[in-house]
C-alpha cells in the first residue's frame, strides 16, 4: 500500500529539484499553474459536495452561533483555535501573490477559492459525522478519506503539484521581498538576477540556497506534517499581525484616517488575531520556538545592516565641487604625474549638482594624486518607478569635470558600466563632449577609451573611541556587508576597470590621548 513508500527521502528529494529549478525562472511552465490551480480547487469542491449531500445537516455549521456556543461553553473550547487555526491560513500569501498576478485577478479568483475550501472543509465535517463511532485518530486523514479508492493516487498528485505551486509563490515573494530590502537599506547587497524576459521575475541565489537549506533541515527535524504545524501556525499568525501593523500604518500616516476609525478597523482584526496568537503559543514548545529563532535572525540582520549605514552615513561629510575646479585643472594639465586613466570616475551619494563627498577629493588629491582627463562624478539614483532607465549631465567644467545622474527603476539591476560608456558615447557623438578634438584613450591597437572606476571603501579605523552600542552596531555591519555582494559587482563594474580604495572610517576621534615624554638622563660619550 502506499504507506509503505519511504516518503522522507521522496519528500528531500522534490524539495531539492524544485529549489534547483528556481534559477531557471518560471516562465515556460507559468502558463500550467493557473490549470493546475483550477483542477485543485475544483477537485476540492467536488469531493466536499460528495460528502455533503449524504449529510446535509452539515451545512449549519456555517452559523457562528455555533462557533461562539463552542468557544465559550466548552471545556478548553478557546484552546481550540490553535488546533483548527491552520484552515484560517491562505490569505497571507495572497500579499506574495498580489505583486506577480495583480490585485483584479486575486479578487476575481478569491470567491471561487473560497467556495471550494468552504465546500470541502464542510464535506470532512460530513464524513466525520458520519463516521462518528469509529475512531478518527489513528492516522486516517478526512482530506484523504473522503477521496473514492480509484481516486486517491491521483488526489495526491494534484494535491502534491498544487503544493509546489503554492509553495513557488511564496518562494517569489520571498525574491521579491528581499529585493526591496537591499533597496530600503535593510538587508546586505546580494545578487539577483531575471532569468526570464518576463517582468517581475526574480531569482535570488543566496535567498535560495539559504531556502533550500532551512526546507531540507526542518524535515529532517520534523519528519512529518503533523509536527511542523506548531512552527508553521505560529509563524502565520505572526506574518498576519505584522500585517495588522502595517496596515495600522498606512490608515495612520498615508490616508490619514480619524483615530476612531483606525482603532475600529485595526481593533476588529487585533482581536481576532491575538486570540489565534495566545492559542498558538500553547505550541511554543512543540516547534514554535523554531519560527521565534528565524525571526529573531532575519530581524537582527536587518537591525544592524539599518542602524550600522546609518551611523557610516551619519559620517559623511559633502564639500562644495566648485571650489576644487582650479586644483582638479592643475592636477589634470601636471605632466609630471602619471596619468591614472582618461576617464576617472566616482560614484556618489550626492544627488545635487555641484555637491560631492570630502572623501572623494581626499582620494584624488592625497598620498599619490590621480590624474586624468576627465574628470567624472556618477550618481545612481534609484526610481519608485519600476523600470525607469534615464539620465541628465552637468558639464561643471569644460570638458574637465562632469557630474552624470543615472535615474534607474527599483526593479532594474543596474549595470553601470555599460550605461556610463554608452552615456559617454552618445556625448561624443552629439558634440557635446569634444573628446573627438583629442586623444580619448584609444590607440591603434585598441578602441576602447581608457575608463577607471574608484571605488571607495571604508573600514573601521583603529583610532576611534566607540560607544558599547556604536561598537557593535558597525562591527556588525561591515561584517555583513563583507558577506554580501561587492560594491563593483553590486553597480555592475568590471573588475578590471575598477580601482579599490581602502580608507578609514573615524567616530569620536581618541583626540585627548596624550603621550608624556620621560627623561631621559642617559647620553653617549664620543671620542675624537
Amino acid at each position: 500500500g502506499l504507506e509503505h513508500i519511504p516518503t522522507l527521502p521522496i519528500v528531500i528529494t522534490l524539495i531539492s529539484l524544485f529549489f534547483l529549478f528556481q534559477r531557471f525562472g518560471t516562465q515556460k511552465v507559468g502558463s500550467l499553474f493557473g490549470p493546475i490551480m483550477s483542477i485543485w480547487f475544483t477537485m476540492l469542491f467536488v469531493l466536499g459536495l460528495n460528502q455533503i449531500i449524504h449529510h446535509l445537516d452539515i451545512i449549519k455549521a456555517l452559523n457562528p452561533y455555533y462557533a461562539i456556543k463552542l468557544l465559550t461553553r466548552y471545556p478548553g473550547g478557546f484552546w481550540l483555535l490553535g488546533a483548527v487555526f491552520l484552515a484560517t491560513t491562505g490569505a497571507e500569501a495572497l500579499y506574495f501573490d498580489l505583486g506577480h498576478c495583480g490585485i483584479k485577478n486575486i479578487r476575481i479568483t478569491w470567491v471561487y477559492v473560497k467556495i471550494c475550501l468552504v465546500t470541502n472543509y464542510l464535506g470532512q465535517a460530513a464524513w466525520a459525522m458520519q463516521n462518528i463511532n469509529t475512531t478518527l485518530t489513528d492516522g486516517k486523514s478526512p482530506f484523504f478519506e473522503i477521496m473514492p479508492p480509484w481516486f486517491l493516487l491521483i488526489g495526491i498528485i494534484i494535491a502534491t503539484a498544487a503544493a509546489i505551486i503554492a509553495s513557488q509563490a511564496c518562494i517569489s515573494g520571498s525574491y521579491t521581498l528581499i529585493s526591496e530590502a537591499v533597496n530600503l537599506n535593510l538587508w546586505p547587497r546580494v545578487t539577483i538576477r531575471q532569468p526570464s524576459e518576463t517582468k517581475g521575475q526574480l531569482y535570488v541565489p543566496s535567498i535560495n540556497f539559504i531556502l533550500w537549506i532551512g526546507c531540507v533541515l526542518i524535515v529532517i527535524f520534523f519528519k512529518n506534517s503533523t509536527n511542523m504545524e506548531a512552527a508553521y501556525g505560529l509563524a502565520i499568525i505572526l506574518a498576519m499581525m505584522m500585517t495588522t501593523t502595517l496596515l495600522n500604518t498606512y490608515l495612520r500616516y498615508r490616508l490619514k484616517w480619524n483615530n476612531i476609525a483606525i482603532i475600529g478597523t485595526i481593533g476588529l482584526f487585533a482581536t481576532i488575531e491575538i486570540s489565534f496568537f495566545i492559542a498558538n503559543i500553547k505550541k511554543f514548545p512543540e516547534g514554535g520556538y523554531l519560527t521565534i529563532l528565524i525571526a529573531i535572525v532575519f530581524f537582527m540582520v536587518m537591525y544592524f545592516i539599518y542602524h550600522g549605514r546609518r551611523i557610516n552615513n551619519k559620517m559623511t561629510k559633502w564639500i562644495n565641487l566648485d571650489d576644487y575646479f582650479n586644483p582638479l585643472m592643475e592636477l589634470s594639465a601636471d605632466i609630471e604625474i602619471p596619468k591614472l586613466a582618461t576617464h576617472l570616475i566616482y560614484l556618489t551619494k550626492a544627488n545635487t549638482k555641484h555637491q560631492i563627498e570630502q572623501k572623494i577629493i581626499n582620494s584624488i588629491f592625497s598620498k599619490n594624486p590621480k590624474r586624468a582627463d576627465v574628470y567624472w562624478f556618477l550618481h545612481l539614483h534609484r526610481t519608485e518607478a519600476p523600470y525607469t532607465m534615464e539620465y541628465n549631465v552637468h558639464e561643471l567644467l569644460d570638458d574637465k569635470v562632469i557630474k552624470v545622474n543615472l535615474h534607474i527603476g527599483f526593479r532594474i539591476q543596474p549595470l553601470t558600466e555599460l550605461y556610463f560608456k554608452q552615456i559617454v558615447q552618445e556625448l561624443v557623438k552629439n558634440k557635446e563632449l569634444n573628446l573627438h578634438t583629442r586623444a580619448d584613450g584609444s590607440t591603434k591597437y585598441n578602441t576602447e577609451p581608457d575608463f577607471k572606476f574608484v571605488v571607495i571603501e571604508k573600514y573601521i579605523s583603529v583610532e576611534n573611541n566607540f560607544s558599547a552600542k556604536e561598537e557593535i552596531l558597525l562591527n556588525s555591519f561591515f561584517f555583513l556587508k563583507n558577506l554580501g555582494l561587492s560594491d563593483e559587482k553590486a553597480f555592475g563594474l568590471d573588475k578590471s576597470d575598477v580601482v579599490v580604495e581602502n580608507i578609514p572610517l573615524v567616530i569620536h576621534p581618541m583626540e585627548n590621548v596624550k603621550l608624556n615624554r620621560q627623561e631621559d638622563h642617559s647620553f653617549t660619550i664620543s671620542s675624537h
